[in-house]
């Protein structure tokens, strides 16, 4: 029997900037293992590390035993009333759309597929209606697998702005599929400060292979958030904000060293409180130079949250909180599938991410380079709360 999740991203109280350097730290842990793996240690990738925490949250709240230990050991959090608590904030507050005020566009939405001859637990019901927002359907996944599929997956391209297709792999959804969690994360910020299309030009994007390519590099001459440190830099580009107390920015981890992405990125997993140093002060800049950039990353990302140490979800189970019948005694992940997409031109950012998990110093005067032509890591976050929406790196901004 396969138990499905699909991402796409109140009992107690909890701080909300405690939660959130919680998921600084996870989301980083996730990054750091991801960029080094064999298979995309030299690709180009972006993933929303929200989303994957929130599907990860639901099945916490459904979860029981040793199961549930593992998952609140590996989110950071003291007990399933603290994600849920953590979930329906961001949800309420962060996740909000944030166009209306002026803002950037912004949608995140939950759902969930369940079996039509099963119902979900009411107390469990209670909290992925309540917290996680989530509009529930009841389907025939034993005898209209591939109608399902199709359903979820039209779903998704339509909560992405049609960025994210073919989330669900055909033939990952069958008869032995009783849930299907689903969540879809899409963002377009326009940059405070646009960059002049006229000035783009190309010029050298240095490869970690020690070659380079040509690539469009956006430019100005206007101050610009940054901030050194020992061995790298980092730059914030404020997105146009609204009328309400959310501030959305991208930052840029650039290393000295042309080939320094690889200790950067461990140094940022290692001392997540960077994040608290983030450039806060506009200095005048020297070189100034931003490729444009488009990714498109997917991935079937249970094995790295095996890697991780969350191993019990995929194998014994314990998700009897879940439904009302004794088939919650075999329920286990089956399969997590994540998919994200993000493009940085002179206007600003469109990024989009859903997931799936099957159950089966201002001061400054001498002018600050900041040249981003070699390899670097992006973050896109929401700055009051902390919360990280997307994760990258880009490696060659000539790969789509």
């Amino acid at each position: 029997m396969k138990f499905y999740f699909c991402l796409n991203s109140k009992q107690e109280t909890m701080d909300l900037r405690e939660s959130t350097t919680n998921q600084t730290n996870v989301s980083f842990t996730i990054a750091n293992h991801l960029f080094s793996k064999e298979s995309h240690k030299d690709n180009n990738v972006v993933f929303s590390p929200l989303s994957l925490q929130l599907v990860l949250s639901i099945i916490a709240a459904g979860s029981e035993g040793s199961t549930q230990q593992q998952l609140l050991e590996f989110l950071q959090s003291k007990s399933t009333d603290h994600l849920n608590s953590f979930a329906s904030q961001l949800v309420s507050d962060v996740l909000t759309d944030a166009a209306p005020a002026g803002g950037p566009l912004l949608s995140f939405v939950n759902g969930v597929w369940i079996e039509q001859t099963l119902s979900l637990q009411p107390s469990f019901k209670q909290i992925v209606s309540t917290d996680f927002k989530a509009n529930l359907s009841s389907v025939d996944f034993q005898n209209k697998a591939d109608e399902v599929t199709n359903e979820v997956n039209l779903w998704a391209e339509k909560e992405t702005n049609d960025l994210i297709k073919e989330l669900v792999p055909q033939g990952s959804i069958d008869s032995d599929t009783r849930l299907v969690f689903a969540n879809a994360l899409y963002f377009k910020g326009v940059w405070n400060n646009k960059f002049d299309v006229s000035l783009t030009k190309d010029n050298d994007f240095h490869l970690l292979n020690g070659s380079a390519v040509k690539v469009p590099f956006m430019t100005s001459k206007k101050m610009q958030f940054i901030r050194k440190f020992n061995d790298f830099k980092v730059l914030g580009l404020p997105y146009k904000q609204g009328e309400d107390n959310r501030r959305f920015s991208m930052y840029i981890f650039l290393p000295n060293a042309k080939d320094g992405l690889s200790a950067l990125v461990e140094k940022v997993a290692s001392e997540a409180e960077l994040l608290d140093r983030l450039p806060s002060h506009q200095v005048e800049v020297g070189d100034f130079k931003i490729p444009r950039f488009k990714i498109s990353f997917g991935l079937e990302i249970s094995d790295v949250l095996k890697e991780l140490g969350v191993v019990l979800p995929f194998s014994t189970g314990g998700f009897t909180k879940m439904v009302d019948s004794l088939e919650g005694q075999n329920l286990c992940v089956s399969n997590i599938f994540h998919k994200s997409f993000i493009e940085v031109n002179e206007e600003g950012t469109e990024a989009a991410a859903a997931s799936t998990a099957y159950m089966l110093m201002r001061c400054r005067r001498v002018p600050i380079d900041f040249a981003a032509d070699h390899p670097f890591i992006f973050v896109i976050r929401e700055d009051l709360s902390g919360a990280i929406l997307f994760v990258g790196q880009v490696l060659n901004p000539l790969d789509g």
